[in-house]
């Protein structure tokens, strides 16, 4: 069954990238009400995260296996989370990624679902994963649909590919930052892992993993709750900040809703109805 299942990735990720049909109006809609990042660009930059969503679509597969139907709103979903850790950059492209392949829950380290040590939402890496990417499908859902959590699965395994993109997985973007910036994060990086590791801190613990993934968890915080990790972490806000080249703690600010104007998420409430008791 485990040749099986090798032999089903192998063919799997071989496939070629399928291209699109032209951006669809629903598309638009989908984003505007799934993906609180896109909502909060202007109607210019709106257009531009849509080109990019489809440049990334047409050179990376998105595929899935049994009992997975792979829609265009997953696409979607997959796209949107690889653009916006590189939106500051309009020229990157992924070089280190062919296919994402979505899995029906939670897996180990066999792509194997539903057993005790099923315990895993995404994983990139190099050797028999290069160029790939596995990801829970249920839980890329979940991440854009609580954006509040500190927690994104396809945003966190765009930035491991981020990172990877020099040729290292070591919690320093070098592609993105000169490497004279290197000792002063990292100095951050373990004071900031020995808060989390004496409970003084609210980034999740997973961050004290190694320095990778402390990049990784401190990134779908920065992205989803800017104004908060800037106001606790003013630092580590201003590093990230730095690497992404995108002051979101900002420009969340400039689009705050007032308490009786109409729901960004589109849901027709009232603001203080709807999102404002998630904050």
């Amino acid at each position: 069954m485990f040749q099986a299942l090798k032999d089903f990735f192998s063919a799997l990720f071989t496939k070629k990238p399928t291209k699109l049909p032209p951006w669809q109006p629903e598309w638009s809609a989908f984003l505007n009400s799934k993906v609180s990042f896109y909502r909060n660009l202007s109607n210019e930059d709106k257009t531009r995260f849509e080109q990019r969503c489809l440049l990334f679509l047409t050179t990376t597969s998105v595929e899935g296996g049994v009992a997975v139907e792979v829609t265009d709103q997953d696409k979607l979903l997959v796209a949107a989370s690889a653009i916006i850790p590189v939106w500051g950059f309009p020229n990157w492209h992924y070089i280190n990624i062919k296919t994402v392949y979505l899995l029906p829950a939670m897996f180990n380290e066999q792509f194997e679902c539903g057993g005790p040590d099923a315990r895993i939402t995404g994983m990139v890496g190099t050797g028999p994963m290069a160029g790939k990417m596995a990801l829970s499908k249920p839980a890329l859902h979940q991440g854009f649909a609580n954006d509040r959590d500190k927690q994104n699965v396809g945003i966190h395994e765009f930035v491991h590919l981020v990172d990877m993109a020099d040729g290292n997985c070591d919690g320093f973007p070098e592609r993105v930052k000169k490497f004279e910036y290197c000792a002063p994060w990292f100095d951050l990086v373990q004071h900031k892992i020995s808060e989390v590791e004496d409970k003084k801190s609210n980034i999740r613990e997973y961050a004290t993993t190694n320095k990778a993934e402390f990049l990784a968890v401190a990134s779908e915080y920065f992205f989803e709750r800017p104004k908060m990790l800037q106001k606790k972490h003013p630092k580590l806000y201003e590093y990230l900040s730095d690497f992404y080249q995108q002051n979101l703690a900002e420009i969340e600010a400039d689009i705050q809703p007032t308490r009786n104007s109409p729901c960004p998420c589109g849901s027709g409430k009232k603001y203080k109805r709807c999102c404002l008791n998630n904050l």
